[in-house]
């Protein structure tokens, strides 16, 4: 057996823009030659882009691989490639074992099956004996939680069924080598949990995973090895750790350069932000801590403002205003600010929340931004065990029972507490 579940040379891709990719037919090939020299001639002008360059890869079998990089960049095509979806026009690759792929949310489902049918085609697919499909059968329907439609049509299932139905059998049938593409970041932060733990499921069981996500906590969570491409080369390549940090170094000078760009046209430009404190080890985008943190958002400021105004605003998932703030009389020189504020804890329901920030010069608004990525508060739930009795607010509280000898007397009574949550 190979030691390399993964092995590719020189790949490049050339997509000639204007003209959808296509298989050739007999009639393609010989067409050409009927073809006047002025329609030839015509058809050569359509400009080239090379999504891939010169592109070497290794993976061992068992190796989790972070791809990263602006979109763009080349990490879809390349996994395109490997999925054998689409051909390289340069280089080679080869694969040594059965591979599953996630590339797209209900790639490679027939939309007139039931979900069924589905997982059994895509077993079938893979290669799998029916038998094998069977026994993760079970499993899979529980995962994906789509047991009362499992026989409907899955065109007519929502974008969030797909999505479970889809990682579910990608993530449960048998396949030695898995490719997954941002699918992590569709659905709720319930369903978003479940999958970051079944793909450590996956990679501590010696598969072999390629995971691109523009999430850095999901890498850092799950890959020990991590590779940048950008603008289809492979940047650099090493431990998560080491990728990362030059990938976000890189990432936050780019921003300052065109923040400083923007701030100059319309007087300031919203970075990026930040959680701080908490006993977190870096900043993140991730709140676990129901005590003290510091929101911390970095703005370039393009002229000097004096009496200005910051604003702030915290919506949850449905837009809807859980707090809001504003600090007037501000003075700040041009240059890169980090404007902090200090929270003694954050008591709301976990989930994905979404700041957003403004600065104002009188009464001209310079810049607003609705913070991307959304924080996501995955701190202990202290919730209802009744969906429609969960509220906004996460408190835990101490529950406190007297029983009386006689009520009506009022005799001493004999107190017991216990604590809820």
């Amino acid at each position: 057996m190979s030691t390399w579940a993964i092995r590719a040379s020189g790949l490049g891709k050339r997509y000639r823009l204007g003209q959808p990719e296509r298989y050739h037919t007999l009639r393609d090939t010989l067409a050409p030659a009927l073809l006047t020299p002025w329609t030839l001639f015509r058809r050569k002008k359509n400009p080239v882009f090379w999504a891939l360059e010169h592109v070497d890869l290794a993976v061992k079998h068992g190796e989790v691989l972070g791809l990263i990089g602006r979109n763009g960049a080349g990490k879809t095509t390349l996994l395109k490639i490997l999925s054998r979806i689409t051909r390289p026009t340069r280089g080679w690759a080869e694969i040594h074992g059965r591979v599953g792929s996630l590339l797209e949310i209900g790639t490679g489902f027939h939309p007139e099956l039931s979900g069924r049918d589905n997982i059994y085609l895509s077993g079938a697919i893979l290669g799998m004996p029916r038998r094998e499909i069977t026994r993760k059968f079970d499993e899979i329907v529980a995962f994906a939680e789509i047991e009362r439609f499992l026989d409907t049509q899955v065109k007519h299932y929502s974008s969030g069924m797909y999505l479970r139905l889809a990682f579910a059998v990608a993530a449960h049938l048998e396949t030695e080598i898995l490719l997954v593409d941002e699918v992590l970041a569709v659905g709720d932060i319930r369903f978003q949990k479940k999958c970051l733990g079944k793909m450590g499921e996956v990679a501590g069981a010696g598969r072999t995973v390629v995971l691109v996500s523009h999430q850095m906590n999901q890498i850092r969570r799950l890959c020990r090895r991590a590779m940048w491409i950008e603008d289809g080369r492979i940047r650099q390549d090493g431990s998560t750790g080491e990728v990362l940090a030059a990938y976000e170094t890189n990432m936050l000078s780019r921003q300052e350069t065109e923040g400083a760009k923007q701030a100059a046209r319309r007087g300031a430009k919203f970075l990026e932000w930040r959680i701080e404190g908490g006993g977190m080890r870096e900043p993140a985008h991730v709140l676990r801590t129901a005590g003290r943190f510091r929101a911390a958002f970095t703005v370039h400021v393009g002229k000097t403002m004096r009496n200005g105004e910051h604003r702030i605003a915290l919506y949850n998932g449905e837009r809807q205003l859980m707090w809001g703030w504003a600090v007037p009389h501000l003075d700040l020189e041009a240059g890169v600010h980090t404007l902090v504020h200090e929270f003694s804890g954050l008591p709301l329901r976990p989930g994905s929340y979404q700041w957003q920030v403004s600065l104002w010069d009188e009464n001209e608004q310079l810049d607003l931004w609705d913070c991307t990525p959304e924080m996501l508060i995955e701190t202990q739930e202290h919730q209802h065990y009744l969906d429609e009795w969960n509220g906004v607010l996460n408190l835990a509280s101490e529950f406190t029972h007297q029983v009386s000898a006689d009520p009506g007397l009022g005799a001493e009574a004999r107190t017991g507490s216990t604590t809820r949550n």
